[in-house]
């Protein structure tokens, strides 16, 4: 059986990892305008970069929780046959084992050189303009898909989508493109639908079935039914 596990904001949530987006569309007080898009880099990118090495050092306090070390077993269980998308930033699927992730919205403990176009490890402070590791020029900016740009491996996860045989969407709002549109990319080719979500997404009709309640709680079950088979 082939797997694609799409994962969103909820699942790192529940370690601790805030969604950052609250009720008035402000990230820490800071409109997405202001702090998540190429524009708001070329204006002001102390702030860009002081947001950023906010959330790099925070990820420091957190852990995976059951939900992620469940998807790194269900990968010891099918291999090749289940990548993990996501649209997180973090790096907890890594960090509980998981080696099959693909990172559609970049990596926060990565960055991308606008001098060379290469990408290295970053696990420190931005904000000060350190060299690029790879060609020395003061150009690296956080390696994170901002609003505006194109997601990465698109390709890649749509090749994905074309021959799974199951789909599952954990912990997303259903309200971000083109990740929101996967279920109906997934269900096109035949593949069935599930979606485990704290509570109802945007897309939540287009799935064959949901179940609702925390991540930590229904991917460990899920992950047991589905190997047990």
């Amino acid at each position: 059986m082939k797997v694609v596990v799409l994962t969103g904001a909820g699942i790192s949530a529940e370690s601790g990892v805030p969604t950052f987006r609250d009720a008035n569309g402000l990230w820490e007080g800071h409109r997405v305008e202001d702090v998540a898009t190429p524009e708001a880099y070329d204006a002001q990118p102390l702030v860009v970069h002081r947001f950023y090495d906010a959330r790099r050092a925070a990820l420091q306090a957190v852990e995976p929780n059951p939900a992620h070390h469940a998807l790194a077993r269900l990968e010891e269980h099918l291999g090749d046959d289940l990548l993990v998308v996501t649209q997180n930033i973090d790096d907890l699927h890594e960090r509980a084992g998981s080696k099959r992730v693909l990172h559609m919205h970049g990596e926060l403990l990565s960055a991308v050189c606008r001098s060379c176009r290469r990408r290295s490890r970053c696990e420190g402070d931005l904000g000060h303009r350190p060299p690029c590791p790879l060609c020395g020029a003061a150009e690296l900016r956080p390696d994170v898909v901002w609003f505006g740009e194109i997601p990465y491996q698109m390709d890649r996860i749509y090749l994905a989508l074309e021959s799974a045989d199951l789909f599952v969407s954990i912990g997303t709002s259903g309200a971000v493109y083109p990740a929101a549109g996967f279920v109906q990319q997934a269900a096109t080719y035949g593949a069935r639908t599930l979606e485990l979500n704290l509570e109802v997404s945007e897309v939540t009709t287009l799935f064959d079935e949901t179940r609702q309640g925390r991540a930590g709680d229904l991917v460990p079950a899920w992950v047991e039914e589905l190997t047990r088979r």
